[in-house]
Order: structure tokens, then sequence, then C-alpha cells
């Protein structure tokens, strides 16, 4: 006995896992703090099939929590982690849509967890059943019109409050019920709106197709924002916040910028064209952004920026794709299908080792690490989990 206590404590201490219960992670930034990470020894576990969609996946003790669309209809699943077998799920009608089904990822607060269909459609369920325990109809409530492409939000849960990307300056539900709290009027865009600490105010970046708004979190009031307009009126990168300074990118040429937000208003700090960034959103290492700059279904690159001026520290062709970050690597699913372990350094692009995981075109999907297990999908809902340890 004493042996296998040893043995558990040494593989924890030298190997840390973690949960990926919300988009982009514990920390909202794309980054793992699990140490361990070995691309050499990738290999498939399980895989399992969803029916059609983007949605990530969100990992919270052994739980996976999915989602997909078919026939009209779209799935939230909740599998075990470990081995795919499904624990329940659940199916709601939702229209199919141009580029087919869901585009948000579930997210596990506490005992429930929260979803956003394309359609504008939000339910709570409880995390243990699958019961349904509210639904809320934000498109129907508010009268907003729904985007080109379909509500992309996920929910940021944030106390008790549920902030979504829906409207120009987003809009905040009460996770106990479902009503609405505030919102606002304008045309949304499809990032995930981004909380953080402002000059002692709790406050939330939102990416709408006007631009940037920083808001309060609590009333929804607008302190700051910036023009920002793009081809379609598409802003789906997330913004990466830097103290008190935030990153944003846009595809179609757009460009990048970064920006101060510590005065009365948005200052541009540096502004250029070297990371054009359709909807993948960039990550923050040490001082440095590195993203992906492509149009999805073109060419494009990995692109390595200093955060301090901009300036390019180094590029490789990988295509289109999305990436996270974790023990000091990071992780990139091309939308061929392929996995590419590359070294998180400004210095160069040092590729580790890459892994075909099989499931083919197209993976516009961000990949998330949990407890050792990288979760991959395709748009024709392939779900594949990767043992990276």
């Amino acid at each position: 006995m004493k042996k296998w206590i040893w043995l558990i404590a040494f593989f924890a201490a030298v190997s840390f896992g973690e949960d990926w219960y919300t988009w982009r992670g514990p920390d909202a930034n794309g980054i793992s703090k699990e140490t361990g990470i070995d691309g050499s020894v990738a290999a498939t576990v399980w895989t399992k099939e969803l029916g059609v969609g983007y949605s990530a996946v969100s990992v919270k003790e052994g739980r996976l929590y999915t989602m997909g669309h078919t026939e009209k209809q779209d799935t939230v699943f909740c599998l075990d982690a470990l081995s795919g077998e499904e624990i329940w799920s659940h199916t709601y009608a939702c229209k199919t849509g141009n580029f087919k089904g869901p585009r948000a990822t579930p997210v596990v607060n506490g005992e429930a967890v929260y979803i956003v269909s394309r359609e504008g459609q939000v339910f709570c369920f409880d995390v243990k059943s699958g019961a349904v325990n509210w639904s809320t109809d934000v498109l129907d409530e508010t009268g907003l019109k729904n985007i080109t492409w379909g509500i992309s939000s996920s929910v940021v849960a944030e106390g008790d409050l549920l902030l979504i990307g829906i409207g120009a300056a987003g809009i905040a539900l009460n996770s106990d019920d479902g009503k609405i709290i505030w919102e606002s009027g304008g045309a949304h865009s499809y990032a995930t709106p981004v909380v953080f600490d402002l000059k002692g105010e709790r406050v939330a970046a939102i990416f709408s197709q006007p631009g940037l708004k920083i808001v309060d979190v609590y009333n929804g009031k607008v302190l700051a924002e910036l023009e920002w307009e793009t081809k379609h009126d598409i802003n789906g990168a997330d913004p990466v916040l830097i103290g008190d300074k935030l990153f944003i990118t846009s595809g179609y040429g757009r460009g990048c910028a970064m920006l101060d937000a510590s005065g009365d208003a948005l200052k541009i700090l540096w502004e250029n064209t070297l990371m054009n960034s359709h909807f993948s959103s960039s990550l923050l290492l040490d001082g440095f952004l590195y993203g992906v700059d492509a149009q999805a279904g073109k060419k494009g690159s990995l692109r390595c920026l200093s955060a301090k001026d901009g300036s390019e520290q180094w590029s490789a062709p990988l295509g289109h794709g999305s990436l996270i970050a974790a023990d000091g690597q990071l992780i990139v699913l091309t939308d061929d299908g392929t996995l590419y372990f590359v070294k998180a350094s400004p210095k160069a692009y040092k590729e580790l080792v890459t892994f075909d995981t099989g499931i083919g075109k197209l993976c516009w999907t961000a990949p998330v690490l949990a407890n050792g297990m990288l979760y991959c999908r395709n748009e024709k809902g392939s779900l594949i989990a990767v043992r990276v340890k």
C-alpha cells in the first residue's frame, strides 16, 4: 500500500494535470499549467462522432462536455473524459445554418453547465444528471438579429452573472434563472468576452461588429471603445489581456493592434498587418504573442510577435489552424488535422514533433488539453482523445 501511495505522489509531483472547464481554459487565455507534456508519446485513446459543428470541449472532474448537430437538432454531450463513453445527452431543435452546427463551447461552473446555440438559445444543465435547470432564448427576448454565421460566443461565468458576446456591448444573464440582467443593442460579432480588473473595476472586453468596447460587468455601461471595422463585420478572435493593455487581431487583411486601456479612452500603441487572425485567438507568453496569421481555407503562418512593439520574431508556414500552450510548448492543430508541438520561444521556430490525428479536414476548433489528454475535433464532428503523457 505504501508503495502505491509513493508512486501516486511521485507522478503527481513530476506530471501536473489540470481540468479545462471553460472556453480557453481556467485562466481564459489558452494556456494550461500542465507539465509533463510529450508529443513524442502521442497515442489515440478513443474517438466519438458528435454530429457537425465547431464546439470545443470542457473537462471537469473526469467528465467532458461538448456539442454537435444532426438533422436540425443540436445535442449536448456529457462523456467520460478517459473512455469517451456517454454519461448523458440532451437534444433540442436548432437550425442547421451555413457552416453547420454549434460554435460555442459548454462552460462548467459549480454544479451547472451552460451552453449557447448558434440561434442564441442559452441552456443551463445539471452537471450530474443533464436535467435542464432553465433555458432562455436571448435573441427572441431582446429582438436582436442573428449574425451571418451564427452566435459563436461562449458563456463567461462571472459571479452570479453569465456574460455573452451578444449585442454590440454584450449581454448579462442571471446564472440562477437565466433572466436578463442587462443588455446592449447594436450588432455583435463572433468573439467571447474577456473579463479583467481595470482601475479598480471589474470589466469585460467585448469585441463586436463596431470594434472593441470595455464595459462594466455589473451594469453593462460602456467605459471606453475603439472603432475597428473589418470586411464582413467579422471580429472573431478574442482580445488578449496584457495587464492594462489589450491585443486585438482580425482577418481579411485588417491586421492587429496593441491598445492601452489605462486612460479614459482606448489608445493604439502600435498597429500592423503581421497578424491577421480570422477567428483563432492568440496567446501571450513571456512578453511575446503567438498566433495564426491566416484566413480559413487559405495559406497562412504561425507567427511570433513582440508584445512591446509588434515586431516579427519568426514565422512558420503551417497554414490555417488554432493553438494553445502548455509546459513551454505551443500545441497547434492545423485545419488538415495535424498536431504540431513547437517550442514556445521567440528566438526561432523549433518544431519538436508532429502527430497526425487522422480526423482530417476541416479542423477549425481549438484543441483542448486536460489531465494529459488532448481533445481535437473536425467540422464533421469526429472527436479524438490523444494521450500526450
